[in-house]
């Protein structure tokens, strides 16, 4: 019989069925037991290659570093949280994503939390994380109960917000200006010689991004003299289904049917252009449609979509870094605007009505 004479084997036989501990994994990575330690409460101050061996050495031996432990010797947690309102939309997910990349490369664990656009129940999870110890947080856009920012100034703990970016916020913003966004986005169409317009979008209660979005569109038409009419303004789920229901309904039910149709996001947009096609409407010789995202669907789509596109994934890694920054007793950590990005494509096109 042949015997495995590794260390990584001796270890295991020496302790029998006992759990391998901390010097068991810096003898098999060749370095010190401080040295273990750092690579897993402040990962910064050990070079890539020695962090290598030593997590290779912790896999070997199927070490995990003890929470508990580590935050009783370091008086720190390393655990984050991040609440976005919904698990539905990819933008989000792209953000976490980015965060999570920036987080695991220091050695802290990312907490989640949906509050399903309820910015009371987005309370109720900052609340329940900060109970459980969560050393900074991100929120979702400004649109929250002021006992949410309070809670987390007075227990010291710090937070940005993601996903919107406004000058003058007392609040350190890591996102984009919606407002700009979507009055760039109308000036588009308006320089297309369009007039009339109708506007399917996300509920606006509560939710300060969808809110700044409609005055981006507000403020562009009057600036030309012009206002989207009551028929022509749809507010309800962004889904594709809602998109249809709110295009039929405008054609239906308008005196004055638009010759272009500004959507909250790009699900919409495609429901809209969706219905369109059912009801023989030409897109974009009739009706021009925008969207907002750039989801994958939207370059596929015949006529493709114009629409926007934002690097979410950068807006999670800039945010994360900046809590980092301020983990790290920063105080003068400014907000950081990510540049939405117009796409024009197949499904706007210029105003034909006489």
């Amino acid at each position: 019989m042949l015997h495995d004479t590794s260390d990584t084997a001796v270890m295991r036989e020496r302790r029998g069925t006992g759990r391998p501990v901390l010097s068991d994994v810096a003898k098999l990575a060749g370095v010190s037991t401080a040295t273990v330690s750092r690579v897993y409460n402040d990962p910064g101050k050990v070079s890539a290659e020695v962090q290598q061996r030593v997590r290779d050495a912790a896999r070997a031996l199927n070490w995990i570093p003890n929470a508990a432990g580590r935050a009783l010797a370091s008086t720190r947690t390393h655990i984050v949280g991040a609440i976005i309102p919904t698990l539905d939309n990819h933008v989000f997910a792209s953000q976490v994503a980015g965060m999570q990349t920036v987080m695991a490369e220091h050695g802290i664990t990312l907490f989640l939390g949906c509050s399903n656009y309820d910015p009371a129940q987005a309370l109720t999870q900052v609340g329940a994380m900060l109970a459980r110890g969560v050393e900074a947080v991100s929120v979702v856009g400004e649109a929250h109960p002021p006992e949410l920012f309070e809670l987390l100034t007075n227990r010291g703990v710090p937070y940005v917000v993601t996903y919107a970016y406004r000058a003058g916020s007392p609040h350190c913003c890591i996102g984009f200006d919606n407002r700009a966004a979507f009055a760039a986005m109308t000036d588009h169409l308006l320089a297309l010689g369009h007039r009339d317009f109708a506007v399917i979008v996300q509920p606006s209660a509560g939710n300060d991004r969808v809110q700044a979005r409609l005055r981006g569109i507000h403020e562009a038409l009057a600036a030309q003299g012009l206002a989207v009419r009551p028929t022509n303004l749809r507010e309800g789920p962004a889904t594709i289904e809602f998109g249809r229901q709110s295009l039929r309904a405008i054609w239906d039910r308008s005196t004055a049917r638009p010759t272009a149709v500004i959507c909250g996001n790009d699900n919409l947009a495609v429901g809209a252009l969706l219905e369109a096609q059912a009801l023989g409407i030409d897109v974009p010789q009739q009706l021009s449609i925008t969207g907002f995202d750039d989801i994958a669907l939207a370059r596929e789509l015949r006529p493709s979509l114009t629409t926007m596109w934002v690097d979410t994934d950068a807006i999670g890694r800039i945010a994360a870094s900046a809590l980092l920054d301020l983990l790290a007793g920063g105080t003068d950590v400014a907000g950081h605007e990510v540049p939405a990005e117009l796409r024009v494509r197949d499904s706007t096109g210029p105003c034909h009505r006489a």
